[in-house]
């Protein structure tokens, strides 16, 4: 069976297989909600002056097997701007899945496509999970690079929900959860669940931007309803979404004004623990804890299965969920260098800062990346870059 490949220009675009999309998303097992149609679409819609969407379509036998959203732009490295081009959703979507259901056999015949329909210094896909069914495509990639990288960018903590978790959590985390809602019992707050809908989205997300206005995540611009390009991505984004049921907010709220919250996407039984914030006069209530404990009352409640940090730090992470977690998720930035001549001359800098990086440092570079040398493109590597520390 043959892969037949064609381009459109548009996810909102009448041609686009809508139907034949959400059938690939659903029977990928590895797909997050950053993958569903209403999120990328809000992407799309949110894509600044300069930035090019090509969405590269497979097929088998008539069969959608293949979707990868595509964006090209020139980005500054240095004094010199290069093409990069990355998944759709960059930098907002915490998790993607590469919707690819082929055998890696494949991989080079996509690969190509892309960079004769996306001419590129840099293909980055950011936030990819580590999946053992894309090791083949990685391999391929990689050899067909003139330099790549696979470089660790979180373990992410998550939490299996099973019924010790109606009992009282043990150790440190009891007495702060203690503490925590003596001062809410005390000042007369309460929590409150809500699975949002499409009636009553638009006034959820008025009341917890406010919050996020208010804390330093707003006042550093960093938050994700901070600036007029992420405001209407996520308003447009989360109502897509809580149209299918898939958006529940934890609330903390005084006198019924939300002074604290926790946003979680569900997927799968799976809530993805995405955004948080607190009004700064009231921080020494420590509802953090107490919210994220009602994820997992919530999920019990509900027969969810897992509480997912969605993405944290890599180093130094101070997410509550640690305190919890049964299991972790490792997510990677993969790296592509094209053959062109910015591309090369990229990857060269690139292996030449991890040279010298650790000599100006006097210390070992980092463990979670590893970096490919040029090599012709019919040779073929062992292994996967990273994947034999993992």
């Amino acid at each position: 069976m043959g892969l037949q490949l064609k381009w459109c220009a548009s996810l909102g675009a009448g041609d686009f297989p809508a139907a034949d999309y959400e059938a690939l998303r659903r029977r990928l097992p590895g797909s997050t909600p950053f993958n569903h149609l209403g999120w990328l679409r809000a992407a799309e819609a949110a894509l600044l002056p300069g930035q090019c969407l090509q969405v590269l379509l497979g097929y088998q036998d008539e069969r959608l097997c293949l979707c990868l959203p595509l964006i090209r732009a020139r980005e500054p490295f240095g004094p010199l701007f290069a093409p990069v081009v990355r998944h759709l959703g960059y930098p907002l979507s915490d998790r993607i899945a590469l919707l690819i259901d082929l055998p890696a056999l494949y991989a080079e015949q996509v690969l190509q496509a892309i960079r004769k329909r996306l001419p590129h210094a840099l293909l980055q896909l950011s936030e990819v999970p580590d999946n053992a069914e894309h090791e083949g495509w990685l391999r391929q990639w990689a050899s067909a690079s003139s330099t790549w990288q696979q470089r660790l960018t979180c373990r992410v903590p998550v939490h299996r929900i099973n019924e010790q978790d109606r009992q009282e959590v043990g150790g440190d985390p009891r007495y702060k959860l203690r503490r925590a809602r003596k001062r809410i019992k005390a000042c007369g707050a309460r929590v409150r669940r809500v699975l949002a809908t499409g009636q009553d989205i638009g006034e959820l997300l008025d009341a917890i931007s406010a919050v996020e206005a208010l804390s330093w995540k707003g006042n550093d611009d960093v938050g994700i309803f901070s600036g007029p390009q992420r405001r209407p991505w996520m308003y447009q984004a989360f109502s897509a979404l809580a149209d299918e049921g898939l958006v529940c907010l934890v609330l903390l709220e005084l006198d019924g004004r939300c002074i604290s919250y926790r946003l979680g996407l569900l997927e799968r039984g799976r809530v993805y623990d995405y955004n948080l914030a607190f009004v700064p006069d009231y921080r020494d209530l420590g509802s953090g804890r107490v919210l994220l404990e009602e994820w997992i009352h919530w999920g019990l409640d509900e027969d969810w299965k897992w509480v997912d940090a969605s993405r944290v730090s890599l180093d130094n992470s101070s997410h509550q969920l640690h305190e919890r977690m049964t299991g972790q998720v490792e997510q990677w930035r993969l790296s592509s260098y094209s053959w062109r001549p910015d591309g090369v001359l990229l990857g060269l800098a690139l292996r030449c800062w991890h040279w010298l990086k650790p000599r100006l440092r006097r210390q070992p570079p980092h463990p979670a990346a590893d970096i490919v040398a040029p090599t012709p493109p019919q040779e073929r590597p062992d292994a996967i870059p990273g994947h034999s520390q993992r």
